[in-house]
């Protein structure tokens, strides 16, 4: 190898060293949505983004038809513990909306964020998520929008319920879990493993270990099992 060649070479790998390193976050809100093109669009906005600005995305995390609250988030959860145990402290997003539409949850995920040193870059908003006055103004505005939006939405789906209703005598929602056909052998393990004294990420691997999956087919995680058993607490209680 030539001295040329030995320089070109020792420049790339400088280079790919100092790319900053980061985690890509990826949400869909409804269960109808994850047959859809939100992950793709999602994943294709934040490459480009990515590719653009040197970063290199090292993990993905997929929040699967889960809405805007922060309690039912496993996949936050979870590279909320990668971001502070391995020193990746950059998380992309598509889109502020998609840590959520409600504007006091987005507020707060951004400042528990920039609390533990955690940089959010928005790839379609990348100037938004600084904390200057005026960014913040305009974070807020867009915020309250796609708040406002969130409401429209949930109006609108809860009329077509209603005509369903009024039209059929009937109308259901989502299925607890338990409820659909093959579920129950799994909550029933679940719930021996609470009462074992397991904790909710001691179940969440158990299930994992032994094969076992959510209804949507993914990895248990603790947010999931939490929820299932509190869920299912209240039914019996």
């Amino acid at each position: 190898m030539g001295l040329t060649n030995r320089l070109e070479f020792a420049i790339m790998v400088v280079e790919v060293e100092a790319m900053k390193k980061a985690f890509g976050y990826l949400r869909v809100s409804g269960k109808g949505q994850l047959e859809g093109d939100g992950f793709e669009r999602q994943r294709i906005k934040i490459q480009e983004f990515a590719d653009a600005n040197g970063i290199e995305i090292v993990q993905w995390f997929e929040e699967k038809g889960v809405s805007g609250t922060v309690e039912s988030r496993a996949a936050l959860d979870e590279m909320m513990v990668a971001v502070l145990s391995n020193g990746v402290r950059t998380v992309l997003i598509e889109k502020l909306d998609r840590l959520a539409r409600d504007l006091m949850i987005q507020e707060s995920i951004l400042k528990n964020a920039r609390k533990e040193g955690i940089e959010i870059i928005s790839a379609m908003e990348p100037d938004l998520c600084q904390d200057d006055p005026t960014r913040k103004l305009m974070r807020q505005i867009l915020g309250a929008f796609s708040e406002y939006e969130k409401t429209m939405i949930v109006l609108k789906l809860r009329a077509a319920r209603q005509r369903k209703r009024i039209k059929t005598g009937r109308c259901e929602g989502i299925k607890r879990y338990g409820q659909l056909e093959g579920e129950q052998t799994t909550l029933a393990r679940l719930i021996d493993l609470r009462a074992s004294g397991l904790n909710w990420e001691g179940i969440a691997n158990k299930l994992n270990s032994e094969g076992l999956q959510t209804r949507t087919g993914g990895k248990w995680y603790p947010a999931t099992v939490r929820r299932i058993v509190l869920k299912e607490q209240t039914v019996t209680a």
